[in-house]
Formats: C-alpha cells, sequence, structure tokens
C-alpha cells in the first residue's frame, strides 16, 4: 500500500456463514491521506544551488534551479550544480519551473539541467527571463528553452497545483513570491526578499497582497534565512543612495565603483548620481554589461542619452567628469578590479585621487582577498569607501524584524526556512517560534530530506533520502570530476607532484639508464641534488626487487612499490608528501 493510497473505510455487506464455522473479525481499515512531499536538492545548508522539488502524486513543480561557487578546496572547479538524481523517471511528471528571480544562485544550472529533465515549460517575470536566454547563448548546443513570461498578477495552473505570483523587494528588479494551492493545503514560498518601503528603481513589496495571502489559511510558509541572524531591519536603498551622493559630492578625481554584476540596483543608483552630478558612465565586466544591455532593453534601468562610453574612453574627460562601475568587490583573480589593482587592465591604471566604492559584502570566505585588494589600491593613491566606514550597500537579504513580519503577515500553520547555511535555518526557525509559531509545526531541513506535508502534521522520511552530492562543473566538463579527481587536485595544490620514469630492459628486468625525475611544486630539482639521487638509486632497488636478475616485468606491481616505497621515503626526508606518479617503459 502506497502512501498515496486512499482505503476508504466502508461498511462491509453482512454475509451468511455456514454452520459451524467461526465468523472471522474484520480488520479495521484506516483512512491513509494523500501527502505533499518538498525535497530540498539545494539551498540548505549551504548559499547557492537553490532547487527545490514540490510533489503531489505524479505532478511536479520544480523552484529555481542554481548554481554554487566553488568552496576554497575545490582547485579548478567552476561552479557547483544541484543532483537531480531523484527526479530520473520522473521527467514527464514535471509541469513547469518556477524562477523567482535572475541572480545566478536561482537560474545558474538552467542550461545543464533542463535537457536532462525533458525542457519542461519555465515561469518567469520578463527581466530574469532576458537574463536565462542570454546565458543560454554560451550554451549553443542546448535545446531552446520555452520560457513563459508572468507578472506579479498572474495565476497558472499545473497539473495539480495552482500557481500565484506577488512581488517582493530583493537587489534586483522582478524578485517573485510564490502562492502555490495543491489539494493538500497551500504553500508560500517567498524566494529572495527584504522590505523596503523607498526603494530605488522599483516598487515596494505589495504588503497588501502578502496580507491577503495571508488571509486564505495558508499550509506552510518557506521562507529566505540567508539574513536571519542580523538584528533589526535592512536598510532602505534610499539611505544607500543619500551615502552614494556624499562620496559625489567630496570626490576630487575619478570615482570606481565595484559592485556584484547582478545588483542592477545599484547601477541604477550610480547612474542616476552620475547624470546628476555631470560624470559620464563606463560599465566594464562581461557579466555586469550582459546585465545592463538587458535591462536597458527591457526598460528596467532609466538612462540618459550620451551617459554611457566605453571604459577606453575614460582618459578622453576630466578625472572628475568620469565614473567606472565595474565587477571585483570579491577580489575575484581575472575581474575587472583586480586586473585595474594589478595594472593588467588595458586602459586605466589607479592615481592618486581615485575614489574607489565596495558596494557589496563580502561573500564569506573572501575576506583575507578582498582585503589584499584594498590594501594595493590604497597603496597606489587611492581611497576606499566600504561599509565598514559607511552605509553604501544594502543587503537583498530581510533581516530578523522583516523575517517576523513576513511570518506575521501569511500566518502559516508549518514552517520551513529556507536558503541559508544550517546556522542560519535554526536561527530563523527560532524567530518562528518566537512569533507564535509551535515547535512541532516548523521543521529545519537539510538538502535531500524529503519533507510530508499532510492538512495536520509535517514531518521528515527518516529512511529515505534523495541523492544531493555535488555536480562540479569543470569547463566542458559536467559531473565529471569527483571525490577522487577533487582530492588529487587538493594534493597537488598541496605538496606538489613528482613524476619517476623509469625505462626497464625486458631482456634481463634492469634498468636502462638513470630514471628521469619532474618536480612540480614539491622540491627545486637543482637545490637537490643529493635528494635526487638517493631517490633514483632506491627506485633501481625497488626495480631490482621486483624483477629478480631475470623475471618477468610486472608493471602495475613495479609501479605501486615505486609509488607507495617513493612517496614514504620523500615524507621522512622532507615531511612533505607529493603526488608520486610513476612511468614505467619497457624496452
Amino acid at each position: 500500500m502506497t502512501e498515496n493510497t486512499i482505503v476508504e473505510n466502508r461498511p462491509q455487506p453482512r454475509r451468511r456463514q455456514p454452520r459451524n464455522q467461526t465468523r472471522l473479525r474484520q480488520p479495521k481499515q484506516t483512512i491513509i491521506k494523500d501527502t505533499l512531499k518538498i525535497i530540498p536538492l539545494g539551498g540548505l545548508d549551504e548559499i547557492g544551488r537553490n532547487m527545490t522539488v514540490i510533489e503531489y502524486k505524479d505532478d511536479i513543480v520544480i523552484v529555481d534551479m542554481g548554481l554554487q561557487f566553488p568552496e576554497e578546496g575545490m582547485p579548478g572547479i567552476d561552479y557547483i550544480i544541484p543532483n537531480i538524481s531523484y527526479l530520473k523517471g520522473k521527467e514527464k511528471n514535471i509541469r513547469g519551473v518556477l524562477i523567482t528571480h535572475g541572480h545566478y544562485d536561482h537560474i545558474g544550472a538552467i542550461p545543464h539541467l533542463m535537457p536532462k529533465l525533458g525542457n519542461p515549460p519555465i515561469f518567469t517575470a520578463a527581466l530574469t527571463r532576458g537574463i536565462i536566454l542570454k546565458r543560454q547563448d554560451d550554451f549553443p548546443d542546448a535545446p531552446k528553452l520555452e520560457i513563459h513570461t508572468v507578472t506579479k498578477n498572474d495565476k497558472i495552473k499545473l497539473g495539480d497545483f495552482e500557481v500565484e505570483f506577488f512581488h517582493v523587494n530583493h537587489n534586483i528588479p522582478d524578485g517573485l513570491g510564490l502562492f502555490i494551492k495543491t489539494p493538500t493545503g497551500s504553500i508560500v514560498h517567498t524566494g529572495d526578499f527584504k522590505f523596503d518601503h523607498s526603494p530605488v528603481g522599483d516598487e515596494p513589496a505589495d504588503i497588501s497582497a502578502i496580507a491577503n495571502i495571508g488571509s486564505q489559511n495558508v499550509l506552510c510558509l518557506m521562507s529566505d534565512s540567508c539574513n536571519a541572524e542580523a538584528p533589526g531591519y535592512t536598510i532602505s536603498e534610499k539611505n544607500i543612495q543619500e551615502n552614494l551622493e556624499g562620496i559625489f559630492k567630496s570626490a576630487p578625481g575619478r570615482i570606481i565603483v565595484a559592485t556584484f554584476a547582478s545588483l542592477l540596483t545599484r547601477v541604477q543608483q550610480i547612474i542616476t548620481l552620475s547624470e546628476k552630478y555631470g560624470r559620464k558612465v563606463a560599465i566594464d565586466g562581461y557579466g555586469m554589461r550582459m546585465n545592463v544591455e538587458i535591462a536597458k532593453e527591457l526598460g528596467y534601468l532609466k538612462i540618459e542619452k550620451g551617459t554611457l562610453i566605453q571604459p577606453k574612453e575614460i582618459n578622453n574627460y576630466p578625472e572628475n567628469r568620469v565614473l567606472l562601475m565595474c565587477t571585483g568587490a570579491q577580489g575575484e583573480g581575472n575581474a575587472v578590479l583586480m586586473r585595474i589593482a594589478n595594472r593588467e587592465h588595458q586602459s586605466i591604471e589607479i592615481q592618486r585621487g581615485d575614489s574607489i566604492v565596495f558596494s557589496s559584502s563580502v561573500v564569506p570566505g573572501n575576506e583575507r582577498t578582498v582585503q589584499s585588494l584594498k590594501d594595493i589600491l590604497v597603496k597606489q593613491g587611492a581611497k576606499i569607501y566600504h561599509s565598514p566606514f559607511m552605509d553604501i550597500h544594502a543587503s537583498g537579504h530581510g533581516q530578523q524584524e522583516d523575517l517576523k513580519m513576513m511570518i506575521n503577515l501569511i500566518k502559516p500553520k508549518f514552517f520551513i526556512p529556507v536558503h541559508g547555511n544550517y546556522y542560519m535555518l535554526q536561527l530563523h526557525a527560532e524567530l518562528a517560534e518566537s512569533v507564535g509559531i509551535p515547535h512541532e509545526n516548523i521543521v529545519v531541513a537539510g538538502n535531500g530530506k524529503i519533507i510530508h506535508l499532510t492538512k495536520d502534521k509535517i514531518w521528515m522520511d527518516k529512511t529515505e533520502r534523495a541523492l544531493t552530492s555535488y555536480v562540479m562543473v569543470d569547463g566542458l566538463g559536467v559531473g565529471d570530476v569527483g571525490q577522487i579527481v577533487l582530492r588529487d587536485r587538493q594534493a597537488m595544490a598541496k605538496d606538489g607532484m613528482f613524476v619517476i620514469i623509469v625505462t626497464i630492459d625486458s631482456q634481463n628486468g634492469k634498468v636502462k639508464n638513470s630514471p628521469d625525475i619532474i618536480s612540480r611544486g614539491f622540491i627545486y630539482m637543482r637545490e637537490s641534488k643529493e635528494l635526487l639521487y638517493e631517490v633514483r638509486e632506491k627506485v633501481k632497488s625497488i626495480v631490482h626487487s621486483a624483477t629478480g636478475d631475470q623475471g618477468p616485468i610486472n608493471e602495475t606491481y613495479i609501479k605501486e612499490n615505486i609509488r607507495d616505497k617513493i612517496g614514504q621515503f620523500l615524507y621522512n626526508k622532507t615531511q612533505r608528501r607529493p603526488m608520486v606518479l610513476p612511468v614505467v617503459i619497457e624496452v
């Protein structure tokens, strides 16, 4: 009997029993109700890789399909995408993909995963649609996407699901929340949100619409937890613009503003202030230029004719009449600001009098890199403005009072914190409990956990779990770099590699000539002649012991002996363990 089976407790007809035969008592039958399943495939226990499956009987909708940027111990990895093994064999059940907004941690996996899922229809807002389609240009072999543009007032039906959209503030226009009605009950997914009553280039969140949804007996709220540890309310973009204007009033020379490529709200603020104070604006950085072009075409950015110039034209204007807006606020090696700092940019070098504005928060793990970048810029004569100095960046995620406000507006029966590390999810759960959600009605889940919902109960399946291991993208390879390859890269990055090339005479099993050695990232060979001599002698001894005077040559056995014994020998000598790669050539 499956969990979706309904067994009705109907009265059984009375039957005549043969004489002298005992009447058997009928077992009492129970009702097994249909349940709604929520399966997060990414976005919990982490920042990024957002993807959630909502399943009812044979109908599935997916919320977001994002990527996650690699961690420090993942050399060579471009990014990580969700594992969709749970959906294998269920592709025909997917009724649609709902995308909340255009940040890559919510859309970045689309080119990789949509073909494997049967290319189901995507529903999202106009700007997000434009960003998704532009990214598809980098994947010419991917099938054409079926994207339906929706607005904040639209309603759609996808199998047993009815979906309504509502407007939320974030730091990119066209942020959407989702109101999903199912036969079990309704779910609200906030997407990434904050409450901003005086946003720039956007409308305030539609609080009346959110309150109206809250009056409809919402079964479960899934809410953004990314800023759950920050007290108070998220600062308004209006305050940010006022503080940025102070820099425009006092900056004696060029202004260089570094921020996230997708932070279009900040782009609009900078352009508006530049036009007010007579500065030409150059946009640099592939992602930022692409997003600005899309937003401009769709009418999301208001730019006067003649404001924008090319980066190479900056030197054609007085220093106090130009501004560069670029990527690289996180200290990324190939981003524009780092290239400028390293004097690798084609047109721009830092000079005394430049004002550098870091209008972004520092992503955890990037603190040291960002600080190093600031040091380089200051040494070259620039003045730094950043968030610890003044409020020139506002998060796109609600702080504690915003989160409590959302819970109070929606008034859900059950609560699931989403989008954040476990610590953030737990803090958000405690906030929900503080505003009246019973502890037993709150589930703090992890990736792959299968959450069940009925009208009266919420629980996690203790035996079943969806596979959510990392699927790593490296160049054109998707999923072909696993933990073994990653461990090899980590070993090479830590202690280098040591290649030993041995030529063996097939007639007598003896080493011909002296073994060749190549060292990369381990030792400087010119200064380690004694160690290399000892290694060569030891290799000869290992080969002789393995082959005897005229024994058969077992290459695999010889390689394993060289790898193990030379690896241990090098560790004893140096306290480092490089990757030892033996190459055996039989002649």
